[in-house]
């Protein structure tokens, strides 16, 4: 039996559903597109198949034996999606013949398959199957790695993935960046007409330079006019000299408000994207945002600076060459119009392909910048499993997807610039013929010619400008596009139209009041009720998973209940404006996060204005301010990026002092001491008896005797309440917390054996 599969099959062949799908297929029956699904119609992660050939489709999952339908124009393949699980449906005219399920990790996949089959399907109707069985460009996107179509540079699946194409009437909206320089723009603009004005003077005087002076001379020898050569000599350096200065002034103004408006649109992107919820984030890439906030508002910067300006000279410049060729010779002009319509086509043509092309190199180059943004802040882990080699290896294929990208861009853009030459050469070669035929009828003279072919000159070098632009302003509209999907995302967590204030002074009540929260389509919290005294420490417990983190989350407001809600002394807390609420929260985090910045700066970040003898107070209170005395320069010493340098006491301490600093009425504390060994924790936990004195607090701990002190323990179990109660009551009540307590007091003493039968070994073997 001989196979030639135009796809990779290799990797089916040879996974778990290789042997048989070999028995499936037919002698000389090859495999046009493979689909692995892992999950069974009951929503079981298992293996699955869905195999297209040139005439059949054949599928299996867990849940099924192989099935196969013949290839006709009567079948369909329907895609759907729902709380991340995606469904592939095969259906007739009639009925649903099977269906196929799969997580959204797969959806790239799905398409390309898709899209297959569509392509087999359509072929196999008109006739042309052989056709489409293998396709005739082998290139392949350099996002997803699927074959393009035939003369296309735009990938369909990503296409459906992406959403629509790039529009350049996006970039009209960085007008509203340009408003308050608006003063600045229509000087510029004013400068930019004298300027096309002044440039437009000298081929105007040849005509009476070369038809009354320089002619007559030749033809007759009437003596030259040391007055008028004297006067258009003056009139072209006065022209040149006002062009110059008016340029030098244009383009000093337009490159200064250009940079006020790149700085504008990078401080509101980012003021922007501050003010969205974690859940913006968790679905993000850390360099991509950083890719957009960098690269994308750079490059529209650059058109703003350069490109833009040059366009409207450009168009200004063509007109007034316009205008001015017609009052010459309304034909002569007219010919001089022959390449317009096919310049105007070509750019038609090439804009939507340069479109696609930024809208890819974007994407590439965001995944470039996300190698870095994972790599470079976790270098310790990648060198303590010895991944270099792997993580220079995803760089370099981040890398080459990114010249791939850039070279099908410059692929379109290095045959389009020199074929505008080409058309404009052309069109100047008509001028010259046609006004050699008017001269040779003495309908026009040889300076008006000349004048005329100066002009043409002029018109043509700003056509082919404007058709260079093209390029500039494609990669100025992805990136516009790019800029504008942040700014038009609007935060979960919304400020209140009309915030109120909170009754002073804020005594740190917390009331939750039949709280449920939805994650997607996922219950996570559900009809949760606690009333939380002023001064009272409650201790949240229960198995990972069952909703502790999320809660405290809802308190932070970090997201928004979906369900019921969260009071602060009576207040809905939203309807207080989220800064105005988070100032009276104070948060410590089991990983600590540190800034790049002294010891000082890093306490003092709640309260940017604190005096040194309140940052010192506060490290005291946190039992930070002995070690930070022994750094060598004391508070000024500058820690590393995420607090590098320090150990993790030592980094516990400072985000213990800088939650002391700001006095918070509700302190929150998120395992505060489960990352680090007895010692410090017996150090953190003296810093912490002093930061929740007369503070309403709320704290997660891995270690339930560290939670000895809470005058309430809350149970949670599956995003419910179970227990509520003092550590004695509930371990008389031997429920849900009794058992907690007791599988980690045996896990501890069967640690504790483990490590004392190794040091009686090291002790025989010594």
């Amino acid at each position: 039996m001989q196979h030639h599969h135009p796809v990779d099959a290799s990797g089916i062949f040879n996974g778990p559903l290789g042997a048989e799908l070999r028995a499936q297929l037919a002698p000389h029956e090859n495999v046009q597109a493979a689909l692995s699904v892992d999950l069974t119609v009951s929503l079981r992660f298992a293996q699955g198949l869905l195999v297209l050939t040139e005439n059949r489709i054949v599928g299996k999952d867990a849940d099924s034996e192989w099935q196969s339908w013949p290839l006709s124009e009567d079948l369909q393949l329907r895609l759907m999606d729902h709380a991340g699980v995606g469904t592939l449906e095969l259906h007739d005219r009639h009925q649903r013949l099977s269906l196929w399920r799969f997580t959204l990790g797969q959806q790239a996949q799905v398409l390309r398959f898709l899209l297959r089959f569509e392509q087999l399907r359509d072929a196999a109707a008109a006739g042309n199957l052989n056709q489409a069985l293998v396709p005739v460009d082998e290139s392949r996107c350099s996002v997803c790695s699927e074959i393009l179509p035939p003369d296309s540079d735009e990938c369909p699946a990503c296409a459906r993935l992406a959403g629509p194409k790039t529009s350049t009437w996006v970039l009209l909206r960085v007008g509203r960046f340009a408003t308050p320089y608006k003063g600045m723009l229509i000087l510029g603009f004013v400068m930019t007409l004298l300027a096309t004005a002044a440039t437009l003077v000298p081929p105007y005087l040849t005509i009476p330079i070369m038809d009354d002076i320089l002619i007559p001379y030749q033809k007759s020898g009437q003596p030259v006019d040391p007055y008028l050569v004297s006067l258009y000599l003056g009139g072209l350096l006065l022209s040149a000299l006002l062009a110059w200065g008016l340029s030098w002034a244009r383009t000093w103004v337009m490159a200064k408000v250009s940079e006020r408006i790149g700085a504008d649109m990078r401080t509101t992107t980012y003021a922007h994207m501050m003010k969205q919820s974690l859940e913006y984030f968790g679905g993000k890439r850390t360099g991509d945002l950083m890719s957009r906030i960098s690269a994308d508002t750079d490059r529209i910067n650059m058109f703003l600076s350069l490109y833009a300006l040059d366009f409207v000279t450009d168009v200004i410049m063509i007109v007034m060459t316009a205008v001015i060729l017609a009052s010459i010779n309304p034909w002569l002009a007219l010919v001089t119009l022959v390449p317009l319509p096919f310049i105007a086509w070509l750019i038609q043509k090439v804009r939507g392909r340069l479109s696609v092309g930024f809208d890819r190199v974007s994407r590439v180059w965001a995944d470039v910048t996300n190698v870095l943004s994972d790599t470079i802040p976790g270098v310790r882990v990648v060198k303590a499993f010895a991944q270099e080699e792997h993580e220079i290896e995803r760089f370099r294929e981040a890398n080459v997807r990114n010249l791939e990208a850039n070279d099908r861009v410059n692929k379109v853009w290095s045959l389009f610039s020199p074929t505008v030459g080409l058309m404009t050469e052309i069109g100047l070669l008509v001028v010259w013929g046609f006004g050699i035929w008017l001269v040779a009828h003495d309908q026009i003279t040889v300076g008006v010619l000349s004048a005329f072919i100066a002009y043409i000159g002029r018109f043509y070098t700003r056509l082919d400008s404007m058709s260079r632009i093209v390029n500039i302003t494609q990669k100025a509209a992805a990136g516009a596009k790019r800029i504008f999907d942040v700014l038009d995302q609007v935060s979960s967590v919304p400020e209140p139209v009309n915030p109120v204030q909170l009754p002073q002074p804020v005594k740190g009540r917390i009331s939750l009041h039949d709280v449920g929260f939805r994650y997607g389509s996922r219950q996570v919290i559900r009809n949760l009720n606690l009333d939380i005294q002023p001064g009272e420490m409650i201790g949240l417990v229960g198995h990972s998973g069952s909703g502790k983190s999320t809660l405290v989350n809802l308190i932070n407001r970090f997201y928004d209940v979906t369900e019921g809600s969260i009071q602060l002394d009576g207040v809905d807390v939203r309807r207080l404006a989220v800064a105005d609420y988070r100032r009276n929260i104070g948060l410590v985090l089991q990983e600590p996060f540190l800034f790049f910045g002294t010891v000082a700066e890093n306490i003092a970040y709640g309260k940017p204005l604190a005096s040194r003898a309140e940052i010192v107070a506060a490290a005291r209170a946190a039992h930070a301010h002995e070690f930070i005395l022994r750094l060598p320069h004391g508070y000024d010493s500058v820690v590393g990026e995420r607090g590098q340098g320090l150990s993790g006491g030592e980094r516990q301490r400072i985000s213990i002092a800088r939650a002391l600093l700001i006095d918070p009425r509700l302190l929150i504390l998120d395992e505060a001491t489960s990352a680090v060994d007895t010692e410090t924790e017996k150090e953190i936990q003296k810093a912490l008896d002093n930061l929740v004195k007369g503070r309403t607090t709320i704290a997660i701990a891995h270690r339930l005797s560290t939670l000895r002190k809470a005058d309430r323990l809350v149970v949670m179990d599956r995003g419910e309440i179970v227990e509520v109660g003092p550590h004695d009551a509930l371990m008389a009540a031997k429920g849900a917390y009794w058992r907690l307590y007791e599988a980690q007091a045996r896990r501890a003493e069967e640690d504790a054996q483990a490590a004392g039968l190794t040091l009686a070994r090291e002790g025989e073997n010594a």
